[in-house]
Protein backbone atom coordinates (compact mmCIF):
# COMPACT_ATOMS: atom_id res chain seq x y z
CA UNK A 1 0.00 0.00 0.00
CA UNK A 2 1.30 3.47 -0.84
CA UNK A 3 1.81 5.77 2.12
CA UNK A 4 2.86 9.38 1.70
CA UNK A 5 6.18 10.25 3.27
CA UNK A 6 4.69 12.68 5.76
CA UNK A 7 2.45 10.11 7.44
CA UNK A 8 3.36 8.68 10.80
CA UNK A 9 2.71 5.04 11.58
CA UNK A 10 1.44 4.50 15.10
CA UNK A 11 1.67 0.93 16.31
CA UNK A 12 0.01 -0.07 19.55
CA UNK A 13 0.73 -3.36 21.24
CA UNK A 14 -2.24 -3.45 23.53
CA UNK A 15 -4.20 -6.51 24.53
CA UNK A 16 -7.36 -7.08 22.51
CA UNK A 17 -10.75 -7.37 24.11
CA UNK A 18 -11.69 -10.95 25.02
CA UNK A 19 -13.06 -12.97 22.15
CA UNK A 20 -16.68 -13.99 22.11
CA UNK A 21 -17.56 -17.52 23.16
CA UNK A 22 -17.90 -18.63 19.51
CA UNK A 23 -14.83 -16.95 18.05
CA UNK A 24 -15.21 -18.84 14.77
CA UNK A 25 -18.46 -17.00 14.00
CA UNK A 26 -17.86 -13.47 12.57
CA UNK A 27 -21.48 -12.44 13.21
CA UNK A 28 -21.21 -13.63 16.79
CA UNK A 29 -18.06 -11.57 17.26
CA UNK A 30 -19.98 -8.52 16.02
CA UNK A 31 -22.82 -9.25 18.44
CA UNK A 32 -20.33 -9.43 21.30
CA UNK A 33 -19.35 -5.82 20.54
CA UNK A 34 -22.87 -4.42 20.64
CA UNK A 35 -22.07 -2.10 23.53
CA UNK A 36 -19.04 -0.67 21.73
CA UNK A 37 -20.98 -0.17 18.51
CA UNK A 38 -23.72 1.76 20.26
CA UNK A 39 -21.30 3.81 22.36
CA UNK A 40 -19.19 4.88 19.39
CA UNK A 41 -22.24 5.57 17.22
CA UNK A 42 -23.69 7.78 19.95
CA UNK A 43 -20.42 9.65 20.46
CA UNK A 44 -20.09 10.32 16.74
CA UNK A 45 -23.74 11.40 16.56
CA UNK A 46 -23.14 13.94 19.33
CA UNK A 47 -19.94 15.26 17.73
CA UNK A 48 -21.55 15.70 14.27
CA UNK A 49 -18.37 17.07 12.71
CA UNK A 50 -18.51 18.15 9.07
CA UNK A 51 -16.21 17.30 6.16
CA UNK A 52 -12.46 17.53 6.71
CA UNK A 53 -13.09 18.90 10.21
CA UNK A 54 -13.76 15.49 11.83
CA UNK A 55 -10.82 15.82 14.25
CA UNK A 56 -12.47 14.31 17.34
CA UNK A 57 -14.34 11.75 15.25
CA UNK A 58 -11.23 10.38 13.58
CA UNK A 59 -9.33 10.40 16.88
CA UNK A 60 -12.06 8.28 18.48
CA UNK A 61 -12.05 5.70 15.68
CA UNK A 62 -8.26 5.52 15.60
CA UNK A 63 -8.06 5.06 19.37
CA UNK A 64 -10.57 2.20 19.34
CA UNK A 65 -8.61 0.45 16.58
CA UNK A 66 -5.26 0.97 18.24
CA UNK A 67 -6.58 -0.64 21.44
CA UNK A 68 -7.37 -3.73 19.37
CA UNK A 69 -3.84 -4.02 18.01
CA UNK A 70 -4.32 -2.37 14.62
CA UNK A 71 -1.43 -0.43 13.10
CA UNK A 72 -2.86 3.04 12.47
CA UNK A 73 -1.52 5.48 9.87
CA UNK A 74 -3.14 8.93 10.14
CA UNK A 75 -3.18 11.79 7.67
CA UNK A 76 -3.11 9.77 4.46
CA UNK A 77 -3.59 11.36 1.02
CA UNK A 78 -2.73 14.78 2.49
CA UNK A 79 -5.98 14.75 4.50
CA UNK A 80 -5.46 15.25 8.25
CA UNK A 81 -8.60 13.34 9.26
CA UNK A 82 -8.18 10.41 6.85
CA UNK A 83 -6.49 7.26 8.11
CA UNK A 84 -5.93 3.58 7.47
CA UNK A 85 -5.73 0.92 10.18
CA UNK A 86 -4.40 -2.55 9.38
CA UNK A 87 -4.02 -5.90 11.13
CA UNK A 88 -2.27 -8.91 9.67
CA UNK A 89 0.88 -9.45 7.65
CA UNK A 90 0.03 -11.87 4.84
CA UNK A 91 -2.85 -13.14 2.73
CA UNK A 92 -5.64 -11.28 0.88
CA UNK A 93 -6.21 -7.63 1.71
CA UNK A 94 -9.86 -6.89 2.49
CA UNK A 95 -10.77 -3.27 3.09
CA UNK A 96 -13.77 -1.90 4.96
CA UNK A 97 -14.69 1.75 4.43
CA UNK A 98 -15.79 3.97 7.33
CA UNK A 99 -17.44 7.30 6.52
CA UNK A 100 -17.62 9.80 9.35
CA UNK A 101 -18.80 13.30 8.34
CA UNK A 102 -22.07 15.02 9.23
CA UNK A 103 -24.23 17.41 7.19
CA UNK A 104 -24.24 21.15 7.94
CA UNK A 105 -27.41 23.12 8.37
CA UNK A 106 -29.57 20.39 9.88
CA UNK A 107 -29.78 18.97 13.37
CA UNK A 108 -32.27 17.19 15.54
CA UNK A 109 -32.46 15.44 18.90
CA UNK A 110 -33.35 11.77 19.04
CA UNK A 111 -36.99 12.73 19.56
CA UNK A 112 -39.75 11.51 17.23
CA UNK A 113 -41.01 15.04 16.58
CA UNK A 114 -39.14 18.04 15.17
CA UNK A 115 -36.77 19.14 17.90
CA UNK A 116 -33.62 21.02 16.78
CA UNK A 117 -30.80 21.21 19.30
CA UNK A 118 -30.05 24.85 20.06
CA UNK A 119 -26.61 25.99 18.94
CA UNK A 120 -25.83 22.84 16.95
CA UNK A 121 -25.09 23.51 13.30
CA UNK A 122 -24.81 20.01 11.84
CA UNK A 123 -26.32 16.56 12.20
CA UNK A 124 -25.88 12.99 11.00
CA UNK A 125 -28.70 13.18 8.46
CA UNK A 126 -26.98 10.57 6.30
CA UNK A 127 -26.15 8.18 9.13
CA UNK A 128 -22.37 8.38 8.87
CA UNK A 129 -22.06 8.02 12.63
CA UNK A 130 -23.59 4.57 12.18
CA UNK A 131 -21.41 3.95 9.13
CA UNK A 132 -18.22 4.68 11.07
CA UNK A 133 -19.23 2.71 14.16
CA UNK A 134 -20.46 -0.40 12.33
CA UNK A 135 -17.43 -0.50 10.05
CA UNK A 136 -15.20 -0.23 13.11
CA UNK A 137 -17.01 -3.15 14.73
CA UNK A 138 -16.86 -5.25 11.57
CA UNK A 139 -13.12 -4.67 11.16
CA UNK A 140 -12.39 -5.64 14.76
CA UNK A 141 -14.61 -8.73 14.51
CA UNK A 142 -12.81 -9.81 11.33
CA UNK A 143 -9.45 -9.30 13.03
CA UNK A 144 -10.58 -11.47 15.94
CA UNK A 145 -11.87 -14.12 13.53
CA UNK A 146 -8.60 -14.18 11.56
CA UNK A 147 -6.66 -14.46 14.80
CA UNK A 148 -8.84 -17.22 16.22
CA UNK A 149 -9.01 -19.32 13.06
CA UNK A 150 -5.45 -18.80 11.88
CA UNK A 151 -6.74 -17.78 8.46
CA UNK A 152 -4.17 -15.83 6.39
CA UNK A 153 -5.37 -12.34 5.64
CA UNK A 154 -5.00 -8.64 6.25
CA UNK A 155 -7.95 -6.52 7.34
CA UNK A 156 -7.91 -2.76 6.78
CA UNK A 157 -10.28 -0.08 7.93
CA UNK A 158 -10.14 3.14 5.95
CA UNK A 159 -11.34 6.24 7.76
CA UNK A 160 -12.81 8.25 4.88
CA UNK A 161 -13.79 11.86 5.61
CA UNK A 162 -15.92 14.39 3.74
CA UNK A 163 -18.16 12.13 1.67
CA UNK A 164 -20.78 14.88 1.71
CA UNK A 165 -19.50 17.07 -1.09
CA UNK A 166 -15.80 16.76 -0.27
CA UNK A 167 -14.91 13.55 -2.15
CA UNK A 168 -12.46 12.31 0.47
CA UNK A 169 -12.22 8.85 -1.09
CA UNK A 170 -11.37 10.35 -4.48
CA UNK A 171 -8.17 11.88 -3.12
CA UNK A 172 -7.39 8.59 -1.37
CA UNK A 173 -7.96 6.70 -4.62
CA UNK A 174 -5.89 9.21 -6.58
CA UNK A 175 -3.04 8.74 -4.08
CA UNK A 176 -3.04 4.97 -4.65
CA UNK A 177 -4.38 4.00 -1.24
CA UNK A 178 -6.46 1.12 -2.68
CA UNK A 179 -4.00 -0.17 -5.28
CA UNK A 180 -3.10 -3.34 -3.36
CA UNK A 181 -6.57 -4.05 -1.97
CA UNK A 182 -8.17 -7.31 -3.14
CA UNK A 183 -11.78 -6.38 -2.29
CA UNK A 184 -13.37 -3.31 -0.67
CA UNK A 185 -16.56 -3.50 1.41
CA UNK A 186 -18.83 -0.59 2.32
CA UNK A 187 -22.34 -0.03 3.61
CA UNK A 188 -24.81 2.79 4.14
CA UNK A 189 -27.67 3.75 6.37
CA UNK A 190 -31.10 3.50 4.72
CA UNK A 191 -34.79 2.86 5.36
CA UNK A 192 -34.61 -0.70 4.02
CA UNK A 193 -32.31 -3.72 3.92
CA UNK A 194 -30.76 -4.49 0.55
CA UNK A 195 -27.59 -5.75 -1.09
CA UNK A 196 -28.90 -5.09 -4.59
CA UNK A 197 -26.34 -4.03 -7.20
CA UNK A 198 -27.27 -0.36 -7.51
CA UNK A 199 -25.11 2.00 -9.49
CA UNK A 200 -24.87 5.74 -8.80
CA UNK A 201 -24.57 8.98 -10.74
CA UNK A 202 -21.24 10.57 -11.53
CA UNK A 203 -21.15 14.15 -10.32
CA UNK A 204 -19.12 17.33 -10.10
CA UNK A 205 -19.63 20.50 -8.10
CA UNK A 206 -18.15 24.00 -8.16
CA UNK A 207 -18.60 27.37 -6.55
CA UNK A 208 -19.11 30.06 -9.20
CA UNK A 209 -17.97 33.45 -7.88
CA UNK A 210 -19.11 36.68 -9.51
CA UNK A 211 -17.46 40.02 -8.83
CA UNK A 212 -18.91 43.40 -9.75
CA UNK A 213 -18.78 47.04 -8.70
CA UNK A 214 -20.42 48.29 -5.51
CA UNK A 215 -22.55 51.46 -5.58
CA UNK A 216 -25.51 53.10 -3.87
CA UNK A 217 -28.50 51.28 -5.33
CA UNK A 218 -30.66 54.47 -5.33
CA UNK A 219 -28.17 57.34 -5.40
CA UNK A 220 -25.82 56.06 -8.12
CA UNK A 221 -27.20 52.84 -9.61
CA UNK A 222 -25.54 53.54 -12.98
CA UNK A 223 -22.12 53.14 -11.37
CA UNK A 224 -22.87 49.65 -10.04
CA UNK A 225 -22.43 46.26 -11.63
CA UNK A 226 -24.28 43.71 -9.57
CA UNK A 227 -22.52 40.43 -8.88
CA UNK A 228 -25.91 39.10 -7.79
CA UNK A 229 -27.29 39.93 -11.23
CA UNK A 230 -24.53 37.77 -12.67
CA UNK A 231 -25.39 34.85 -10.39
CA UNK A 232 -29.12 35.18 -11.08
CA UNK A 233 -28.58 35.41 -14.82
CA UNK A 234 -26.52 32.23 -14.67
CA UNK A 235 -29.25 30.52 -12.67
CA UNK A 236 -31.89 31.56 -15.20
CA UNK A 237 -29.89 30.05 -18.07
CA UNK A 238 -29.13 26.92 -16.05
CA UNK A 239 -32.82 26.45 -15.34
CA UNK A 240 -33.50 26.72 -19.08
CA UNK A 241 -30.80 24.10 -19.60
CA UNK A 242 -32.82 21.67 -17.47
CA UNK A 243 -35.25 21.25 -20.39
CA UNK A 244 -32.46 20.01 -22.62
CA UNK A 245 -30.68 17.58 -20.32
CA UNK A 246 -30.89 13.76 -20.53
CA UNK A 247 -33.64 12.15 -18.49
CA UNK A 248 -31.29 10.63 -15.90
CA UNK A 249 -29.19 13.79 -15.42
CA UNK A 250 -29.58 16.09 -12.43
CA UNK A 251 -28.51 19.68 -11.71
CA UNK A 252 -29.13 21.75 -8.59
CA UNK A 253 -27.72 24.83 -6.88
CA UNK A 254 -27.83 27.17 -3.91
CA UNK A 255 -26.83 30.84 -3.71
CA UNK A 256 -24.30 30.91 -0.88
CA UNK A 257 -23.67 34.67 -1.00
CA UNK A 258 -25.83 37.36 -2.57
CA UNK A 259 -25.09 40.62 -0.83
CA UNK A 260 -25.89 42.15 2.54
CA UNK A 261 -28.25 45.09 2.01
CA UNK A 262 -30.79 45.90 -0.75
CA UNK A 263 -29.55 49.50 -1.08
CA UNK A 264 -25.96 48.40 -1.79
CA UNK A 265 -25.19 46.96 -5.21
CA UNK A 266 -23.37 43.73 -4.26
CA UNK A 267 -19.83 43.41 -5.61
CA UNK A 268 -19.63 39.69 -4.77
CA UNK A 269 -22.00 36.77 -5.18
CA UNK A 270 -21.46 33.03 -5.14
CA UNK A 271 -23.60 30.14 -6.37
CA UNK A 272 -22.77 26.49 -5.66
CA UNK A 273 -23.72 23.98 -8.40
CA UNK A 274 -23.94 20.18 -8.66
CA UNK A 275 -24.19 18.32 -11.98
CA UNK A 276 -24.94 14.58 -12.11
CA UNK A 277 -25.19 12.00 -14.89
CA UNK A 278 -24.87 8.19 -15.07
CA UNK A 279 -21.71 8.56 -17.17
CA UNK A 280 -18.68 10.81 -16.48
CA UNK A 281 -18.69 11.96 -20.10
CA UNK A 282 -22.30 13.08 -19.61
CA UNK A 283 -21.23 15.19 -16.64
CA UNK A 284 -18.47 16.75 -18.75
CA UNK A 285 -20.89 17.65 -21.54
CA UNK A 286 -23.40 19.35 -19.25
CA UNK A 287 -20.60 20.99 -17.32
CA UNK A 288 -19.24 22.70 -20.44
CA UNK A 289 -22.68 24.17 -21.07
CA UNK A 290 -22.93 25.32 -17.45
CA UNK A 291 -19.55 27.05 -17.67
CA UNK A 292 -20.72 28.79 -20.84
CA UNK A 293 -23.83 29.96 -19.01
CA UNK A 294 -21.61 31.46 -16.30
CA UNK A 295 -19.47 33.24 -18.90
CA UNK A 296 -22.52 34.56 -20.71
CA UNK A 297 -24.08 35.77 -17.47
CA UNK A 298 -20.94 37.69 -16.58
CA UNK A 299 -20.69 39.23 -20.05
CA UNK A 300 -24.31 40.30 -20.03
CA UNK A 301 -24.20 41.88 -16.56
CA UNK A 302 -20.79 43.55 -16.82
CA UNK A 303 -19.32 41.38 -14.09
CA UNK A 304 -16.48 38.89 -13.83
CA UNK A 305 -16.77 35.21 -12.96
CA UNK A 306 -14.41 32.45 -11.89
CA UNK A 307 -15.12 29.04 -10.43
CA UNK A 308 -13.53 26.46 -8.18
CA UNK A 309 -14.30 22.76 -8.59
CA UNK A 310 -15.07 21.44 -5.10
CA UNK A 311 -15.67 17.76 -5.67
CA UNK A 312 -16.30 15.12 -8.29
CA UNK A 313 -17.21 11.43 -8.11
CA UNK A 314 -17.20 8.64 -10.65
CA UNK A 315 -20.30 6.40 -10.78
CA UNK A 316 -20.35 3.21 -8.73
CA UNK A 317 -19.03 0.22 -10.66
CA UNK A 318 -21.15 -2.64 -9.34
CA UNK A 319 -19.76 -6.16 -9.11
CA UNK A 320 -22.51 -8.76 -9.24
CA UNK A 321 -20.17 -11.63 -8.38
CA UNK A 322 -19.78 -9.96 -4.99
CA UNK A 323 -23.25 -8.43 -4.70
CA UNK A 324 -25.04 -11.76 -4.95
CA UNK A 325 -22.90 -13.20 -2.15
CA UNK A 326 -23.45 -10.12 0.01
CA UNK A 327 -27.18 -10.56 -0.59
CA UNK A 328 -26.96 -14.09 0.80
CA UNK A 329 -25.01 -12.89 3.85
CA UNK A 330 -27.58 -10.21 4.55
CA UNK A 331 -30.36 -12.78 4.37
CA UNK A 332 -28.44 -14.94 6.85
CA UNK A 333 -28.33 -12.02 9.29
CA UNK A 334 -31.92 -10.86 8.76
CA UNK A 335 -33.46 -7.43 9.14
CA UNK A 336 -34.28 -5.12 12.05
CA UNK A 337 -36.88 -6.13 14.61
CA UNK A 338 -38.51 -3.40 16.73
CA UNK A 339 -39.38 -3.68 20.40
CA UNK A 340 -42.81 -2.38 21.46
CA UNK A 341 -41.18 0.86 22.65
CA UNK A 342 -39.29 1.27 19.38
CA UNK A 343 -42.43 0.62 17.38
CA UNK A 344 -44.27 3.35 19.25
CA UNK A 345 -41.41 5.77 18.54
CA UNK A 346 -41.41 4.74 14.88
CA UNK A 347 -45.15 5.28 14.59
CA UNK A 348 -44.70 8.82 15.90
CA UNK A 349 -41.99 9.50 13.30
CA UNK A 350 -44.26 8.10 10.59
CA UNK A 351 -46.79 10.84 11.23
CA UNK A 352 -44.29 13.33 9.79
CA UNK A 353 -43.57 11.26 6.66
CA UNK A 354 -47.00 11.60 5.09
CA UNK A 355 -47.55 9.56 1.93
CA UNK A 356 -43.87 8.49 1.92
CA UNK A 357 -44.36 6.25 4.97
CA UNK A 358 -43.91 2.51 4.43
CA UNK A 359 -45.08 -0.41 6.59
CA UNK A 360 -42.91 -0.68 9.70
CA UNK A 361 -42.63 -4.43 9.27
CA UNK A 362 -40.58 -3.84 6.11
CA UNK A 363 -37.58 -3.04 8.35
CA UNK A 364 -37.42 -6.74 9.16
CA UNK A 365 -37.46 -7.80 5.51
CA UNK A 366 -34.69 -8.06 2.92
CA UNK A 367 -35.31 -6.41 -0.43
CA UNK A 368 -35.25 -8.43 -3.62
CA UNK A 369 -31.94 -8.65 -5.42
CA UNK A 370 -31.73 -6.61 -8.62
CA UNK A 371 -29.41 -4.40 -10.64
CA UNK A 372 -30.53 -0.81 -11.08
CA UNK A 373 -29.51 2.83 -11.41
CA UNK A 374 -29.47 4.91 -8.24
CA UNK A 375 -29.81 8.68 -8.48
CA UNK A 376 -27.50 9.57 -5.61
CA UNK A 377 -23.75 10.00 -5.89
CA UNK A 378 -20.91 8.73 -3.72
CA UNK A 379 -17.15 8.86 -3.67
CA UNK A 380 -17.21 5.09 -3.18
CA UNK A 381 -17.56 5.19 -6.97
CA UNK A 382 -13.89 6.05 -7.38
CA UNK A 383 -12.87 3.25 -5.01
CA UNK A 384 -14.92 0.84 -7.14
CA UNK A 385 -12.74 1.67 -10.15
CA UNK A 386 -9.57 0.94 -8.14
CA UNK A 387 -10.61 -2.45 -6.75
CA UNK A 388 -13.71 -4.71 -6.82
CA UNK A 389 -16.20 -3.24 -4.37
CA UNK A 390 -19.39 -4.46 -2.73
CA UNK A 391 -21.92 -2.75 -0.48
CA UNK A 392 -24.99 -3.28 1.64
CA UNK A 393 -27.75 -1.05 3.03
CA UNK A 394 -29.70 -1.64 6.21
CA UNK A 395 -32.85 -0.23 7.80
CA UNK A 396 -31.37 2.23 10.25
CA UNK A 397 -34.17 4.72 9.60
CA UNK A 398 -37.93 4.38 9.82
CA UNK A 399 -39.29 2.95 6.55
CA UNK A 400 -40.15 5.83 4.24
CA UNK A 401 -37.48 8.17 5.63
CA UNK A 402 -35.31 10.03 3.14
CA UNK A 403 -31.65 10.74 3.77
CA UNK A 404 -30.68 14.34 4.60
CA UNK A 405 -33.74 14.94 6.79
CA UNK A 406 -34.33 15.54 10.49
CA UNK A 407 -36.06 12.17 10.69
CA UNK A 408 -32.81 10.52 9.55
CA UNK A 409 -30.85 12.46 12.19
CA UNK A 410 -33.25 11.32 14.90
CA UNK A 411 -33.12 7.64 13.95
CA UNK A 412 -29.33 7.75 13.57
CA UNK A 413 -29.12 8.64 17.25
CA UNK A 414 -31.73 6.10 18.36
CA UNK A 415 -31.64 2.39 19.23
CA UNK A 416 -33.34 1.64 15.90
CA UNK A 417 -30.36 3.11 14.08
CA UNK A 418 -27.96 1.13 16.25
CA UNK A 419 -29.79 -2.10 15.40
CA UNK A 420 -29.44 -1.38 11.69
CA UNK A 421 -25.73 -0.74 12.21
CA UNK A 422 -25.38 -4.13 13.88
CA UNK A 423 -27.04 -5.82 10.90
CA UNK A 424 -24.58 -4.08 8.57
CA UNK A 425 -21.56 -5.02 10.68
CA UNK A 426 -22.60 -8.67 10.78
CA UNK A 427 -23.18 -8.82 7.01
CA UNK A 428 -19.80 -7.19 6.31
CA UNK A 429 -17.95 -9.48 8.71
CA UNK A 430 -19.54 -12.57 7.15
CA UNK A 431 -18.70 -11.27 3.69
CA UNK A 432 -15.08 -10.67 4.64
CA UNK A 433 -14.75 -14.19 6.07
CA UNK A 434 -16.14 -15.60 2.83
CA UNK A 435 -13.64 -13.61 0.79
CA UNK A 436 -10.66 -14.82 2.81
CA UNK A 437 -11.65 -18.46 2.43
CA UNK A 438 -13.05 -18.44 -1.11
CA UNK A 439 -10.29 -17.76 -3.67
CA UNK A 440 -12.67 -18.56 -6.54
CA UNK A 441 -14.99 -15.74 -5.46
CA UNK A 442 -12.07 -13.33 -5.36
CA UNK A 443 -11.00 -14.47 -8.83
CA UNK A 444 -14.52 -14.15 -10.25
CA UNK A 445 -14.88 -10.67 -8.78
CA UNK A 446 -11.55 -9.57 -10.23
CA UNK A 447 -12.41 -10.99 -13.66
CA UNK A 448 -15.75 -9.15 -13.69
CA UNK A 449 -14.01 -5.98 -12.51
CA UNK A 450 -11.38 -6.14 -15.24
CA UNK A 451 -13.99 -6.80 -17.92
CA UNK A 452 -16.15 -3.88 -16.75
CA UNK A 453 -13.27 -1.41 -16.74
CA UNK A 454 -11.97 -2.62 -20.11
CA UNK A 455 -8.42 -3.40 -21.25
CA UNK A 456 -7.40 0.23 -21.87
CA UNK A 457 -8.87 1.73 -18.70
CA UNK A 458 -7.02 4.64 -17.11
CA UNK A 459 -8.31 6.23 -13.94
CA UNK A 460 -9.46 9.84 -14.20
CA UNK A 461 -11.02 11.78 -11.37
CA UNK A 462 -13.75 14.32 -12.01
CA UNK A 463 -12.12 16.87 -9.73
CA UNK A 464 -8.89 17.14 -11.67
CA UNK A 465 -5.57 17.64 -9.93
CA UNK A 466 -6.73 20.02 -7.25
CA UNK A 467 -5.70 19.46 -3.63
CA UNK A 468 -8.28 18.37 -1.03
CA UNK A 469 -10.53 21.38 -0.17
CA UNK A 470 -9.88 21.14 3.54
CA UNK A 471 -11.69 24.44 4.19
CA UNK A 472 -14.84 23.82 2.12
CA UNK A 473 -17.02 23.58 5.25
CA UNK A 474 -15.48 26.53 7.09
Amino acid sequence: MKFLTHTVVCAFALVSAPLAADNHDPAGLVAAQKERTERVAQQLWELAEVGYLETQTTALLQTELAKEGFEVTPGIAEIPTAFVAEWGSEGPVIAILAEMDALPGINQSAAATRDPIAGKHAGHACGHNLFGAASLTAAIAVKQWLEATGTPGRIRLYGTPAEEGGSGKVYMTRAGMFDDVDIAIHWHADDENSAAAQTSLANRSAKFRFTGISAHAAGAPERGRSALDGAEAMNMMANMLHEHMPQDARMHYVITSGGNAPNVVPDFAEVFYYVRHPDPDGVEEIWTRLENAAKGAALGTGTQVEWEVIHGNNPLLVNESLARVMDSKLRTVGGVEYTAEERAWAEEIQKSLGDAAKPLDSAAQIGAYSKSLGYGSTDVGDVSYATPTVGVRTATWIPGTSAHTWQAVAASGHSIGYKGAQVAAKAMALMAAELYTNPQLRADARAEFNAARGPDYQYKSLLGDREPPLDYRK
